[in-house]
């Protein structure tokens, strides 16, 4: 490797690193204090930059957050749910997503419970991160759906698009949260009745 091109390596290896540094400061943040404003300069402080630093890397409070929700796509594992989808038969790929994703929920509870608090209270810098992670979602769920009907596992008296409206309501964190938070089950108990629900409601 030539000198030019191992310089621009380590510039690359050392942005990286500041970039994890800056989203991890941020996911420590909503951790520690969830019902108080993020601060750049809190941010930038636990993270050991300037705030400058966090303004070049991320452009704005609002690409912040939207690094920070597509971080938690890949670092919190919420690719591991949709590999699941890889099962060939509808149904039984739909529960193994299901039963993939309760445990990243709840791994990163406190800091999707703040985020989806923080998208009613700061929808500029916060909703849009929100927003996005919500369209995956749903996208997901029609997916779903889809070939579910594909495969003659839908329900007859339910549609493709309200098995996709009924999945997004069962699958969906705020479910998930009512019975882990709000009912103080465990996960493998959520996992299972989310997926009993689903089975009842949506699959023939």
């Amino acid at each position: 490797m030539s000198t030019r091109k191992y310089e621009q390596r380590l510039r690359a290896d050392a942005a990286e690193e500041t970039r994890r540094r800056i989203l991890a400061a941020v996911y420590e943040r909503l951790c520690q204090a969830p019902t108080e404003p993020v601060s750049i300069e809190q941010v930038a402080k636990m993270a050991g930059v300037s705030r400058s630093t966090v303004y070049l890397v991320f452009g704005s409070r609002a690409g912040l957050f939207d690094a920070l929700g597509d971080d938690l796509r890949g670092r919190g594992g919420f690719d591991r749910a949709v590999d699941a989808t890889t099962e060939t038969d509808a149904r039984n790929g739909l529960f193994a997503s299901i039963r993939a994703s309760v445990p990243i929920f709840a791994e990163h509870r406190e800091v999707l419970r703040v985020l989806y608090s923080m998208a009613q209270l700061d929808p500029d810098a916060v909703g849009g991160a929100v927003h996005r992670m919500a369209e995956s979602r749903s996208a997901g769920m029609a997916w779903h759906a889809q070939r579910l009907a594909e495969q003659n596992q839908l329900r007859p008296d339910v549609t493709v698009d309200e098995a996709a409206d009924l999945l997004w309501t069962l699958c969906g964190f705020e479910t998930f949260d009512q019975l882990y938070t709000g009912r103080a089950l465990p996960v493998e108990a959520v996992a299972d009745l989310l997926v009993a629900m689903v089975e009842r409601v949506v699959c023939a």
